[in-house]
C-alpha cells in the first residue's frame, strides 16, 4: 500500500500537468541539477508534515507543506517565472481535494530566490498546505 502523503504528491504532478511553459518538465524531489535547456521546470517536495490528534475522532489529522520550485532562465527571472507562477497557482486551487486525496488545499507563501548562473535564472518557491486525514494506526487510510 502507499501512504496517504505519495499519493498526494502523485496527485499534485498530475494536476501540474501541461502547465504554462513547462511541458513534462515536472519533477518530483529532484537533486540533480537542472541543464540550461530543461527549464523552466517544475519540482515538487514536501517541507514538512505535522499531524494532531482528532479528539473527537479515533482519526490523525494531518498538515502536509509542499513546495512547488519554478526554475527558469532570462534577464528578469521573477518576470519570466510570472505565467507559470499564475498557472501552478490556478491548477493547485482549480480541486481542492485534489481528486479526493485530501480535504483542503491553502496556498501558503511564495519565495524569490534569484541566482546567478551561466544566465540569469531564478527559482521562485510556492508552498502549499495540504490538509488530510488518517486513521490513527495506518498512515495509508
Amino acid at each position: 500500500m502507499t501512504t496517504k502523503r505519495e499519493n498526494i504528491l502523485d496527485q499534485i504532478k498530475t494536476s501540474l500537468a501541461n502547465t504554462t511553459n513547462v511541458g513534462a518538465r515536472i519533477y518530483r524531489s529532484r537533486v540533480v541539477p537542472l541543464a540550461r535547456n530543461e527549464s523552466p521546470a517544475l519540482v515538487i517536495e514536501p517541507v514538512s508534515d505535522t499531524c494532531e490528534q482528532n479528539l473527537s475522532l479515533p482519526k490523525l489529522d494531518w498538515s502536509l507543506t509542499v513546495r512547488i520550485s519554478i526554475i527558469v532562465r532570462g534577464d528578469v527571472p521573477d518576470e519570466v517565472a510570472d505565467p507559470i507562477v499564475e498557472s501552478v497557482h490556478s491548477k493547485m486551487t482549480a480541486d481542492l481535494t485534489l481528486n479526493s486525496t485530501c480535504i483542503d488545499v491553502q496556498p501558503q507563501s511564495v519565495s524569490f530566490e534569484m541566482v546567478d548562473a551561466d544566465q540569469a535564472a531564478g527559482v521562485i518557491g510556492m508552498d502549499f498546505l495540504i490538509r488530510y486525514r488518517t486513521s490513527v494506526n495506518s498512515v495509508t487510510a
